[in-house]
C-alpha cells in the first residue's frame, strides 16, 4: 500500500505529478466537503505537502510524521503544534535566494527611476508634451537589509555590485561577515537610503517595521518588502507615503494579500507586486523537488535534506 498524504493547496504541475508518481495524495484544497474528507482519512494520512497546517488540522491527524512546506517560509505552519508531537517540519531554502534577490534589485530599480511610471508616460503620448523628470540612482546610496540570511546575503552582493553600500539589522551580530551591523532597526532606518526586509513572517517580527522606523526612514527615504506583509504596520506605511513623510515603497507582498490597500493605487512613488519573489520557471521547479525530497527521505529513514523542526 502507498503511503498517504495531504495536499493544502495547489502546487506547480511538476511538483504534483511527482507526488502523484509516489504517494496516495488527498487534495484538501479541492474537496466538495473539506471535514468528510478528513473525517475519512485522518487515521492514514502520514505526511503533509503545501503551505498551510494549523494547530487544529494537525490534531485532526494521529498518524501525521512530516510536514512538508513549499516555501522557505513557513510561517502558515504551527510548528509549536508539530514539535509537540514530533512532527518534523522541512522548507525549501537556498533554490531561490537568486531569484528573490534579483527580483529585490529590479524592483529598487524600478521605484528609483519610476519605470512602471515612465512606461506609462510613453504610452499616454504625454513625452509629447515634454521630458520625463530627473530622477536618482542607487549607485553610492546605503541600503539597510533586515533579515542578513541566505536571501538577504545575496541581496547584499547584488547590492554591492550596484554600487551601494550595505549595513543590516537582525537577531545578532554576523561576525564573519563584512557589512556595518546595527542593533537598533530605527537607527539603521535613520541612517539608510533603502530599507530591504528579507526576515521571516510570525509573530517575532509583526510590525517590527513601526510608524517610528518609517519614520526615521524619512521622506528621502524608500522601503521594499520582500518578506511578509506582517512586518510593516501598513497603515501608517500608506500614510507616510501619501503625505511624503516617506520617500517611496516598492512591495511585493501585503498584510492581506492579495486584497491590496486602494489608497497605493494613485501613488506614484510606489511600485506593486504581486509576490511574485520566487515566481520563475526555474526557481518553482526546484522548490517542488525540494518538497518531493523531503518527503522521500523521511518515508525512507534518510536525513532530511532540509529540516526546520
Amino acid at each position: 500500500m502507498t503511503i498517504e498524504i495531504l495536499q493544502t493547496n495547489k502546487l506547480l504541475a511538476s511538483c504534483e505529478a511527482a507526488l502523484a508518481e509516489r504517494y496516495t495524495v488527498h487534495r484538501l484544497h479541492e474537496a466538495a466537503d473539506p471535514d468528510a474528507l478528513l473525517a475519512d482519512i485522518a487515521g492514514r494520512v502520514r505526511g503533509i505537502a503545501g503551505q498551510r497546517a494549523s494547530r487544529e488540522l494537525i490534531g485532526k491527524l494521529p498518524k501525521l510524521e512530516i510536514i512538508a512546506n513549499f516555501g522557505v517560509g513557513y510561517d502558515g505552519i504551527d510548528t509549536a503544534a508539530a514539535r509537540e508531537r514530533g512532527i518534523r517540519v522541512t522548507n525549501t531554502p537556498n533554490v531561490l535566494n537568486d531569484a528573490v534577490a534579483e527580483i529585490t534589485i529590479g524592483l529598487m530599480i524600478a521605484l528609483a527611476r519610476r519605470i512602471p511610471q515612465a512606461d506609462r508616460f510613453v504610452r499616454e503620448g504625454r513625452w509629447l508634451e515634454g521630458g520625463y523628470p530627473l530622477l536618482t540612482e542607487l549607485n553610492g546610496k546605503t541600503v539597510g537589509i533586515l533579515g542578513l540570511g541566505r536571501i538577504g546575503k545575496e541581496i547584499a552582493v547584488r547590492a554591492q555590485a550596484m554600487k551601494m553600500r550595505v549595513v543590516y539589522h537582525g537577531r545578532r551580530r554576523q561576525p564573519d561577515e563584512p557589512y556595518v551591523y546595527y542593533d537598533a532597526l530605527t537607527d539603521m532606518a535613520r541612517d539608510c537610503d533603502w530599507l530591504v526586509l528579507i526576515a521571516p513572517g510570525g509573530k517575532g517580527t509583526e510590525k517590527i517595521v513601526s510608524r517610528q522606523v518609517l519614520a526615521a526612514l524619512g521622506p528621502q527615504g524608500c522601503l521594499v518588502n520582500m518578506a511578509r506583509g506582517t512586518l510593516v504596520d501598513e497603515a501608517a506605511l500608506v500614510e507616510l507615503l501619501a503625505n511624503g513623510g516617506l520617500g517611496g515603497a516598492a512591495l511585493d507582498v501585503f498584510e492581506k494579500e492579495p486584497q491590496v490597500p486602494e489608497a497605493l493605487f494613485g501613488l506614484d512613488n510606489v511600485v506593486l507586486s504581486p509576490h511574485q519573489g520566487s515566481a520563475t520557471h526555474q526557481t518553482r521547479n526546484k522548490m517542488g523537488a525540494l518538497v518531493v525530497a523531503n518527503l522521500d527521505a523521511h518515508f525512507a529513514g534518510e536525513p532530511l535534506p532540509s529540516a526546520v523542526a
